[in-house]
């Protein structure tokens, strides 16, 4: 299975219009968008392209091939625009014998077993993390308010490979499990 995963899109039109593009080009099977999709937030300053409407429709073209959990910006009223389910702050998946747990990130992670996959968002910064107990943690950074010094981004994965990239197609993180 061949996934595009992204967080923290914060109703910039520019960006996500750049991700549906990877999406379509890609041929993945699906799109994971890991919480904050349409309002850019009281801290953050407003995107690139600000349009939350254009980026409900865009994805709303696409609701049959996404998978999303609700993030920490996420308002009741984004759920009645959206044709695909935001409802919970988490989710699972088991794919290539790993189970993937997907959340946000703004509230405490759950107890996994070794060798299971957290994907979270929340902080706009890449990450990998293999922690103690044998659990691998991975933010694929925000495609459209970046911080900590990187560059905008987004992650792929297929054949237990995560992939970070930026939109110029530079590696940020590269990693197999």
């Amino acid at each position: 299975m061949k996934l595009l995963i992204a967080s923290d899109i914060h109703g910039s039109y520019y960006y996500a219009k750049k991700l549906i593009d990877i999406y379509n080009n890609g041929c993945f099977d699906k799109l994971i968008i890991l919480g904050d999709i349409l309002y850019h937030g009281p801290r953050n300053d407003l995107p690139k392209d600000y349009n939350p409407k254009k980026v409900i429709e865009l994805l709303n073209n696409i609701k049959n091939n996404i998978i999303a959990v609700k993030g920490n910006c996420e308002a009741e009223v984004d759920q009645m625009v959206l044709d695909f389910d935001i409802s919970s702050e988490h989710s699972t998946l088991f794919i290539d014998n790993v189970l993937f747990y997907l959340t946000h990130g703004h509230r405490d992670m759950p107890n996994l077993n070794k060798g299971n996959v957290i994907l979270s968002g929340h902080t706009h910064i890449p990450l990998y993390n293999l922690d103690d107990t044998g659990i691998h943690h991975f933010n694929p950074g925000s495609i459209s308010i970046a911080k900590g010094g990187f560059e905008n981004s987004y992650m792929i994965y297929q054949n237990r490979n995560f992939t970070i990239l930026d939109f110029n197609n530079n590696i940020i993180i590269e990693k197999s499990i």
